[in-house]
């Protein structure tokens, strides 16, 4: 008997402008996804209860406003704090943040260590000073994450953002690498962590390109898997056979949460 689609609340507000494209990723994986303006869980007319994957997407959320997802998870702190916490602590929910998504996270303090309202690390401006737009590749670390365990190595995503520079202090980056709470990692054609421009975009330190919480069901990454689900999707497609390496993560998230 085929088991019933997982539910996933797309978040949506303002700027947010990648929501349709990571709808249609879970969709594609075999999910049941809908997009929930921040409003209506504000009001009660939608509830994280009533979901088992939370994302939120890339974009340029109030148009990125004194920091890049700063506003964002401001309102996610002040208004959502409850709900998230249960749906992470009680209802073992997953949560994805990508790009923007990703910065929210760090922004609220859910990422690297799961505590909402101490922001410990920050995705800074890149070092060129502008935005960055291009394929790169990323070496997966997915055993800090406990829906990416066993996935492909190497994988080529696009990124598209001005703030993806991963920086925290010395302290606070030996602490996450001593918790093995790095997911993905800038890389060169072999897999080997670089912060070579501009293989690395951004200059984030150690290469840090995601991470996750020490559950491992919170996961943020600077990068778009959402826009490589079809092969047909990758700016080489004619040239070169590629599987749509950004999918294994919605379909390991809607299988994770489908089998608990």
């Amino acid at each position: 008997m085929r088991k019933k689609a997982p539910r996933i609340c797309i978040l949506k507000t303002d700027g947010i402008n990648c929501d349709e494209e990571t709808a249609n990723a879970f969709a594609t994986a075999g999910g049941w996804p809908k997009i929930v303006h921040l409003n209506e869980l504000r009001s009660g007319q939608e509830s994280l209860k009533n979901y088992q994957i939370l994302a939120i997407p890339g974009g340029f959320s109030y148009g990125d406003d004194v920091a890049s997802g700063k506003v964002l998870a401001l309102e996610v702190y002040s208004y959502l704090a409850d709900q998230i916490n249960d749906f992470i602590q009680r209802k073992k929910g997953l949560v994805l943040g990508i790009c923007n998504g990703f910065q929210v996270l760090v922004r609220t303090g859910l990422l690297p260590f799961g505590k909402i309202g101490q922001m410990q690390v920050t995705l800074a401006h890149n070092d060129s000073g502008h935005l960055e737009c291009r394929w790169i590749n990323l070496k997966v670390e997915g055993n800090a994450c406990v829906f990416l365990k066993g996935m492909k190595k190497i994988v080529s995503y696009q990124v598209a953002h001005g703030e993806g520079k991963f920086y925290a202090s010395p302290e606070m980056l030996r602490r996450i690498e001593a918790e093995k709470l790095v997911v993905f990692r800038y890389c060169d054609s072999l897999g080997n962590p670089t912060q070579e421009y501009p293989l690395n975009p951004n200059g984030s330190l150690n290469a840090i390109a995601g991470i996750a919480d020490p559950s491992g069901r919170i996961l943020g990454l600077m990068p778009h898997p959402e826009r490589f689900v079809r092969t047909k999707q990758h700016p080489n497609w004619r040239r070169i056979s590629l599987a749509p390496q950004g999918l294994p993560i919605f379909k390991r998230m809607v299988d994770y949460v489908s089998e608990i």
